[in-house]
């Protein structure tokens, strides 16, 4: 049965439109995640990476027993997220800092998440601590018909050796029969500073922007959804300049770019927090189609921070920030250092 969501009587849809008092009318809801997973590891030394440098692995005793309760928490934010609207666990979520495919199989099949038989796409990223990003999705809302990896080539300044970092994973396929395209990123953290490390934050939004190009070449209103931890916030030059993301629904051009997170950042809310200062490095974003007002197709309805109380600190220092999983070299039994953001997408039925 799909889910519905009826919206009766006077209600505004984030500025798209508002509708009559006693118009009663029907809509199809969906909701697309992303979520850092902070150091999803397993217990295994893999030779080919520098997996030993994980939480995980510097652990001392128990890895399996918290291996297995970090995959617990991770399947309980997931089941979790949009469920107050949709009734439902997410249609499509993008992963980030994961080990491997086999760490979002435990995920996917933990009782919280195995009668919604999420499919994954994975690909090995070259990044040397082997992180990846992944793409999970609802079988039966999603159906994918194309996926590759796109390789960020960056080089240091000085030695001008390679820096190995991680691929943007680019899925396409159809949401309820409909076509849609989703990128997932994990920008080049901010390492050695901000300043210092910019250039490799814009060479990544470079390459989304050309991804988004190319498959706006083949159709200039093709709905895509860039998401991920993008390490710069909705105003830095990644961002601003070189996906021109707008703040405002009306200033979203012909084959632009709506970031329905700024308005959260202009609020000074955030995604993770850092020396008592929040910034928004996880975000979503969606090119013009889907902030329409023909609602005969799938549009964008309301974004959020998925920031319950259970995923917030209750005390100490760190009263407030995200309950990250690992702190001070053990498992403080959390979720992650990010709280995870998320989109409805909705549609009018009969």
């Amino acid at each position: 049965m799909k889910h519905l969501v009826k919206l009766c009587l006077i209600l505004s849809i984030t500025g798209i439109f508002t509708m009559h008092a006693q118009e009663k009318k029907k809509f199809k809801l969906h909701t697309v995640a992303f979520y850092n997973l902070e150091n999803l590891f397993d217990t295994i030394n893999d030779p080919e990476k520098n997996d030993e440098a994980s939480p995980m692995m510097e652990l001392n005793t128990n890895r399996s027993e918290i291996y297995k309760k970090k995959v617990k928490n991770m399947a309980r934010v997931l089941s979790d997220i949009g469920k107050d609207m949709s009734n439902n666990t997410p249609a499509v979520i993008g992963v980030v800092e994961i080990e491997n495919v086999e760490v979002l199989e435990d995920v996917v099949n933990d009782s919280l998440l195995l009668n919604k038989d999420y499919g994954i796409i994975h690909y090995d990223s070259p990044d040397r601590r082997g992180i990846d990003v992944g793409l999970l999705y609802q079988k039966r809302l999603f159906q994918p018909t194309s996926h590759s990896t796109h390789t960020l080539m960056l080089y240091d300044d000085q030695s001008r050796e390679r820096i190995y970092t991680r691929d943007q994973l680019l899925v396409s396929g159809k949401l309820d029969g409909e076509e849609m395209h989703f990128i997932v990123n994990h920008w080049p953290s901010r390492r050695g500073g901000e300043a210092r490390s910019r250039s490799k934050r814009v060479a990544a939004a470079k390459l989304n922007k050309r991804l988004i190009d190319s498959l706006q070449a083949i159709n200039p209103y093709a709905k895509i959804i860039t998401m991920g931890d993008l390490n710069d916030n909705p105003n830095n030059a990644s961002v601003k300049d070189v996906l021109k993301a707008e703040r405002k629904i009306e200033n979203v051009k012909f084959k632009g770019i709506y970031n329905p997170m700024i308005d959260f950042f202009k609020k000074g809310l955030g995604s993770n927090a850092y020396r008592d200062s929040w910034s928004l490095f996880d975000q979503i974003m969606m090119t013009q189609p889907f902030v329409e007002k023909d609602y005969k197709s799938f549009q964008f309805y309301k974004a959020g921070i998925f920031n319950k109380n259970y995923l917030v600190n209750k005390k100490g220092r760190w009263k407030g920030y995200p309950l990250r999983s690992f702190a001070n070299g053990s498992f403080t039994d959390g979720f992650s250092d990010h709280f995870p953001v998320y989109i409805h997408l909705i549609k009018e039925v009969e």
